[in-house]
């Protein structure tokens, strides 16, 4: 027959991996476990989150008096002090002793308060903060043949038999008070009477129960710990797609540059007065370029930037390229990608266009789809694309200007963008974008 009281232990393990569980999906205390170093407000903080949750298990316990196994305080003050040092684990030992208090348990206080300060002593032991999320009391058989190969134990295996020693040391404090005062002066969940004593060996409660406290500062580390892992990851893989982005970016201003350059210096023998024009709009479309900062901008600053750019084409080609605009008026304002259309108005006019002898239009057309989709086409009366080309559009041998816009448009948008390139030979190319249309910031990155 199993005895009651290991009923409780294994309900207790339950608990603790109920409550860390539960905490691992609050946003804030997610922040405050990626955080290694604190000021006094966070550390403040952090003990009124340990305190709450696991002294409502200590209230629960108090409350109903049956539910011996919900009180995990014991364990929550040592974690408190493990994760947030000793001001964190004092002030929370404080919060979570108070129900008990409430009962007349007087030793309560001192005794969690005292074990929210020896989570923060192991603590400071730490040979590095990350080495407090590998913890674990199972014993690695190969990591300790090479200990004893060694004849040493290496900083990594010393803590974890710190932290575990300072689990023992709390429980130990514990039993002591409930073994000293048979009264509700402090509480513990194993309740010694002659026949408990009589059918089971005091030993075996005893180990039962600090292997329990044991895997009650365990299943929380682990729990928490893969909550930060991922939180982690999600971070890294944010900052990766922003270099990227970064980098894409990079790659339209100096190619621009570079064409316009190319511009100025065939003109400057032929033409100086044109020549002149074109460095003045070039300094223009420069500065509006390094003043844009930001992955997004609203459309009507686009259409400007579009302006300058092509008021420089013009003085290239002549009146042989013609620019038409239909924009609607509720699409001035929505937020697109910088420098999203250039790219592809100028693949229009060098690939399109440039080689007409008499030229062609460029149409531009934005316009609200579906509600809440901008969609944005850019379309030329050109030569079109040959089909070999087409196969490879978006592939890396196609040049910087459609690759590298559909290339940001996935890191920004993910898969809640659309963009396809429809060319016929010798009747021009058409490029339509569709993305989600919106009038605020945009500050993550998919």
């Amino acid at each position: 027959m199993v005895e009651p009281t290991f009923v409780l232990l294994l309900f207790n393990l339950g608990v603790a991996a109920s409550l860390a569980s539960i905490l691992s999906r609050i946003p804030a205390f997610q922040r405050m476990l990626l955080r290694e170093q604190r000021t006094m407000t966070q550390r403040l903080e952090m003990a009124l989150a340990f305190g709450t949750i696991f002294g409502a298990s200590a209230a629960a316990r108090v409350l109903t008096g049956t539910y011996q196994a919900a009180d995990l305080t014991l364990a929550g003050a040592y974690l408190a002090g493990l994760l947030g040092g000793y001001v964190t684990g004092l002030v929370s030992g404080i919060l979570m002793s108070l129900p008990a208090m409430f009962a007349q348990e007087l030793l309560a206080m001192p005794l969690y308060a005292g074990i929210g300060v020896i989570g923060g002593l192991v603590r400071d032991f730490a040979p590095n903060p990350e080495e407090i999320w590998r913890y674990s009391p199972l014993f690695d058989i190969l990591g300790f043949w090479r200990v004893l190969r060694n004849r040493a134990l290496a900083p990594a295996w010393r803590y974890r038999i710190l932290i575990t020693l300072g689990v023992l040391v709390a429980e130990s404090l514990r039993l002591t008070g409930q073994l000293l005062f048979k009264s509700k002066i402090v509480h513990n969940k194993i309740i010694f009477s002659p026949v408990s004593l009589n059918d089971t060996p005091l030993s075996l409660w005893i180990g039962a129960l600090c292997g329990t406290s044991i895997f009650c500062t365990l299943l929380p580390i682990k729990i928490w710990n893969t909550t930060r892992m991922e939180s982690m990851l999600s971070r890294q893989q944010r900052l990766i797609a922003e270099a990227r982005l970064a980098a894409l970016t990079s790659q339209i201003n100096p190619h621009f540059l570079f064409n316009t350059l190319n511009s100025v210096s065939s003109l400057i023998r032929i033409d100086q007065d044109r020549a002149r024009a074109m460095i003045y709009k070039l300094s223009n479309v420069l500065r509006r370029a390094m003043k844009n900062t930001d992955n997004f901008a609203p459309l009507r600053d686009e259409l400007a930037f579009i302006d300058d750019y092509f008021s420089i084409e013009l003085v290239r080609f002549g009146e042989k390229l013609r620019f038409v605009r239909d924009v609607a008026a509720n699409t001035l304002d929505v937020l697109v990608p910088s420098m999203v259309l250039q790219p592809l108005i100028e693949n229009s006019i060098k690939h399109g266009l440039a080689g007409k002898l008499d030229g062609g239009t460029i149409w531009l057309r934005a316009s609200i789809v579906d509600e809440n989709r901008l969609l944005l086409v850019v379309e030329d009366d050109g030569e079109g694309i040959p089909e070999e080309k087409m196969a490879d559009l978006f592939g890396t041998g196609s040049g910087i200007g459609v690759s590298n816009v559909k290339a940001r448009l996935e890191v920004l948008f993910s898969n809640s963008y659309r963009m396809s390139v429809d060319s016929r030979l010798g009747h021009g190319t058409r490029t339509e974008i569709e993305i989600p249309a919106s009038k605020t910031a945009i500050t993550g990155i998919h």
